[in-house]
């Protein structure tokens, strides 16, 4: 099963009513996907031939709060880095102007690095998640100010 079908599933489970959702394929993968409604977050099992990888589940207090301004969300699951590697500058920072379509920051998923690009022209006003921090998908990542 293609990575990007895989995605499309959990984000069409995270936008419904169901709680809960087994699928077999006929290649052996397998994938589970359980919604925590008192948390509001979707836990997601993926077995591919017999390998088990559970995506992380997190305590997220960044989306307890009221954010305001043009606000860049997580389209998945996966772990938040501001640099292509630890040596690295990392792609924005607060204060830095950004163009729409810029790069600002990797979501690893399933050991692939997935670039996300800002959708607003603005300054980075707001960094709301650390370096290293598990995301769900819809985490506030950044707010980009005009």
């Amino acid at each position: 099963m293609e990575y990007d079908k895989i995605k499309e599933l959990m984000n069409d489970m995270g936008n419904s009513n169901l709680t809960e959702m087994d699928i077999d394929f006929a290649d052996g993968t397998k994938i589970r996907m359980k919604k925590d409604l008192n948390q509001a977050k979707v836990i997601s099992e993926v077995t591919l031939n017999q390998v088990n990888t559970e995506m992380p589940k997190t305590q997220n207090t960044n989306q307890e709060k009221e954010i305001s301004g043009n606000i860049v969300k997580s389209p998945m699951v996966g772990t938040f880095y501001l640099k292509p590697s630890p040596t690295s500058e990392p792609y924005t920072e607060v204060g830095k102007q950004v163009k729409k379509g810029d790069i600002l920051c990797i979501i690893e998923a399933m050991k692939l690095m997935n670039e996300i690009e800002s959708e607003h022209t603005g300054k980075v006003e707001e960094i709301l998640v650390k370096d290293g921090e598990p995301v769900e998908y819809g985490t506030p990542l950044f707010r980009i100010g005009e």
